[in-house]
This record gives structure tokens, C-alpha cells and sequence, in this order.
């Protein structure tokens, strides 16, 4: 049974993932993210870390959130909906794109940080400690990329605002 729930809230996650980069709309874009935290979110409570949950829900959905509907009220939307990307402007940032993911591959495909790992190999308790140490020790590559996309989404709201010379 949990498994079934697992499978629901992480197909209806991944499907409201998708929605949050094809909405034409970005309110609806924002609330597709709230619903894919929300089910996060859900997801945690079945791995049984109710902190995890709550902080998902207060964090991201609460703050973070909020933040982005504000910004998203804050710049001019019809102005942003009119603006059209075109293909010739975007080709540096495709070729960027490619190569940090090919990066990425070959980064993951080489390290032995993915290998499965023993559970013995991993501390066990409720220590602070030992979740830092497991962290920073076994996780370090997550946790970075997990900074590097929150930076790569704060530069790119400070583009999405920043109003244009002239």
C-alpha cells in the first residue's frame, strides 16, 4: 500500500513538475510548483520524516512561494508574455546547457559517491552530527548541485525583473 501511494504522489509530482516549465501562464506555472512541494511533501511523511514534511511545507511552499507570486506580480506579465525567445539568441545558452550536462554525466558516471553504498556504511541515529557528517560526507555532490540550481533560479528571477534600458 505504501508503495502504491509512493508511485501516485510521485507520477502526480513529476506531472506537475512538467506543467510548471510548459504553463503559458506563470501564476498557473507557480501553483503547479506549489503542488509539486506539496507533493514532496507527501512523499516525506511516507519515509517516515515528519520534520522533513513540515519544513517542506513551511519552507517552500509557504515562503518561497510567496516569493515567487510576488515577483511574478511584480514584473509586467503581458509585456513578458509578448516577448517571443528566439532560437538564434538562445543557441549560447543551449550549448552551455549541453556541456554541464554532458559534465555532470561523465562527473556522476566516474564517482564512486553513487555506487550503492552498505547500510552499515551510513550512521544511524537522531544526532545533528551524524546527519552533518552523512551530508557533507556521502551527499556532498547532491547537496551542491542542489545550491547550484537554487543559484542558477535566483539569477534568473533577477534577469526576469531586471527592466530592460530605454
Amino acid at each position: 500500500m505504501d508503495q502504491g501511494f509512493f508511485l501516485l504522489f510521485a507520477t502526480v509530482s513529476v506531472i506537475t513538475a512538467v506543467m510548471v516549465v510548459l504553463a503559458p501562464n506563470p501564476v498557473h506555472s507557480a501553483l503547479a510548483l506549489m503542488a509539486c512541494f506539496l507533493q514532496i511533501s507527501a512523499i516525506f511523511v511516507l519515509l517516515e520524516a515528519p520534520l522533513l514534511a513540515v519544513i517542506q511545507i513551511f519552507v517552500y511552499v509557504g515562503a518561497i512561494m510567496v516569493l515567487f507570486l510576488f515577483v511574478i506580480m511584480m514584473i509586467d506579465v503581458r509585456e513578458a508574455v509578448l516577448q517571443r525567445f528566439l532560437p538564434g539568441r538562445n543557441l549560447p545558452a543551449l550549448v552551455l546547457l549541453v556541456l554541464l550536462g554532458v559534465e555532470m554525466l561523465v562527473l556522476v558516471r566516474w564517482s564512486d559517491r553513487f555506487s550503492v553504498m552498505e547500510a552499515a556504511a551510513t550512521p544511524t541515529g537522531g544526532d545533528v552530527r551524524l546527519l552533518s557528517i552523512t551530508l557533507f560526507a556521502h551527499y556532498l555532490l547532491p547537496f551542491e548541485a542542489a545550491s547550484v540550481i537554487l543559484l542558477a533560479a535566483l539569477v534568473g528571477a533577477i534577469v526576469l525583473a531586471r527592466k530592460e534600458p530605454g
